[in-house]
């Protein structure tokens, strides 16, 4: 019985290939390649030659079988997709799940992946995090995700397309406070790698009509909701309300306390609805 590779390939710059991922790209009975003309360029790079298969989006629901049946037969196979870690949003899954039913052996080799990488140079708690993927393409859906991760405490990590990376923020200022950390790596490890830290609102003013950012590959990072002081309304918060209250509705004064302050609006709906605290003022 053969053995299942899984084999992380650089991110951008090729230097950041292991010497342990290059002797099993060699060593193997076969490549399984997301895109061989991709692997091919890494393969060129560094005189490697193999034989190289297919495994993508588009086939791996007719190839899986075959290629488990070769390593059932004693092939040794390494599986890449086109960059970083096979299986995070690439193909792989019903490989590796098949091979775990047949009992074969498979071996994770350490190597790049985006959001680790975009992880180690953040402002932002490193301790627990949760990676979500790509955030939906369309606004609705997307707004969807976002209201269901506006209260997880943990760090949350994203993929997002340069062509939407605006329209992406812009959703994320309607559902979560503006003065959430964030910080947006594109490009990483390549010549015009690119890292902004800061608040949500920043970063939305920093990449107005950027067009740099609207190329390449973005990684998404977004500081865990805090409950600040356990809901705690301060005297100077309640001083803001009823300001706030002078000029427009009690509704839109909760939405925009709700985004300042970070309080779930049901929070602040209950406690600045009574009168009492609204007329204790300092």
């Amino acid at each position: 019985m053969g053995i299942l590779y899984i084999i992380p390939t650089p991110i951008g710059n090729l230097q950041d290939i292991s010497y342990r991922a290059l002797h099993i790209l060699k060593s193997v009975n076969l490549i399984l390649s997301e895109s061989i003309q991709h692997t091919l360029i890494l393969l060129k790079k560094f005189s490697i030659k193999n034989i190289i298969n297919t495994l993508n989006k588009h086939n791996e629901y007719q190839k899986t079988f075959q290629y488990v049946t070769k390593l059932l037969n004693g092939q040794n196979i390494a599986l890449v997709s086109k960059a970083g870690t096979p299986l995070l949003n690439d193909p792989g899954y019903l490989l590796v799940n098949l091979a775990y039913k047949k009992k074969i052996r498979i071996v994770p080799v350490p190597g790049a992946c985006a959001a680790i990488t975009a992880l180690s140079a953040c402002n932002i708690q490193t301790t627990s995090f949760c990676y979500e993927g790509f955030f939906p393409s369309l606004s609705q859906e997307r707004i969807k995700k976002i209201k269901k991760i506006k209260y997880e405490t943990r760090t949350l990590i994203f993929y997002e397309s340069p062509k939407r990376i605006m329209n992406t923020l812009k959703d994320l200022k309607k559902e979560i406070e503006i003065t959430r950390k964030i910080m947006i790596a594109r490009e990483l490890t390549k010549i015009w790698e690119q890292i902004l830290t800061g608040t949500l609102q920043e970063i939305l003013l920093l990449l107005k009509n950027n067009l740099n950012w609207q190329k390449g590959e973005i990684v998404i990072i977004i500081e865990g909701y805090k409950n600040k002081k356990k809901n705690i309304i301060s005297p100077k918060m309640k001083k803001i309300f009823n300001i706030l209250l002078k000029e427009i509705s009690f509704s839109n004064s909760i939405k925009i306390m709700n985004k300042i302050y970070g309080i779930k609006k049901n929070f602040l709906y209950n406690k600045m609805i009574n009168k009492n605290t609204l007329n204790k003022v300092n």
